[in-house]
């Protein structure tokens, strides 16, 4: 049956794979990846080989049609990224309502998305939080988080390591350097960290410690 199945992959940990995205990956006629380099580590340690198409933030908008044309015509195609949960900070939002809007049948798998453990895993309030991703990288940056500085609730950002240092500094300048954060990397593999403190303290941890890895940082949200 012709349709999109968006299937989530480990954020780190091979074994977070679910059996039911094993299964999905192994019968789609085509598996969309992000990075066909990186996803066929994962195809080989599972013994899956269904062939893939390139697929990424760089060719999304010249193929998403022909994509689409693909699935009408009766293939089932999955989509992956490198990690994660298609469309959350990675391809697959367009993909998605160019479907919609052929009425083309979508199905989500559940599975892995880094700010869900990290959220969990912080401390703090997690009933009610705001997901912003990846900042703007220079333009709108200070204004997004210039509106951000009422928000009340918990906030989430992902970040890089090479950013990260600039990034804390901003947050302080923001939010001001005793509002607490905990700052998850790493999650799921070997080197699992997570950091817990005021964004002075943790910035006094980075400045001794380099960054490694990618990062999600949970911040408080300002208080009433």
């Amino acid at each position: 049956m012709s349709k999109l199945i968006l299937v989530p992959t480990p954020i780190g940990n091979l074994a977070d794979m679910t059996y039911r995205a094993v299964e999905v990956l192994k019968s789609a006629d085509v598996i969309l990846a992000e990075d066909t380099r990186v996803s066929g580590i994962l195809l080989k340690h599972y013994g899956i080989e269904t062939p893939m198409q390139s697929y990424h933030m760089h060719n999304e908008h010249g193929m998403t049609d022909s994509v689409v044309k693909q699935i009408k015509n009766g293939r089932e195609m999955a989509i992956i990224t490198d990690a994660g949960t298609p469309g959350i900070s990675d391809p697959g939002f367009l993909l998605v309502r160019a479907c919609v809007a052929q009425d083309i049948k979508i199905e989500c798998l559940p599975g892995a998305t880094a700010f869900v453990p990290a959220l969990v895993n912080s401390g703090l309030p997690n009933d009610k939080f705001v997901f912003e991703g990846f900042l703007p990288a220079k333009k709108g940056r200070q204004k997004r988080l210039k509106a951000l500085a009422e928000e009340d609730r918990t906030i989430i950002f992902y970040e890089s390591p090479y950013k990260i240092p600039k990034t804390l500094q901003q947050l302080v300048e923001h939010f001001g350097a005793d509002r607490q954060v905990s700052i998850s990397r790493e999650i799921s593999k070997l080197y699992e960290e997570t950091i817990r403190g005021t964004l002075a303290e943790v910035i006094a941890h980075f400045e001794e410690k380099k960054p490694k890895g990618e990062f999600v940082i949970v911040l408080a949200g300002k208080s009433s």
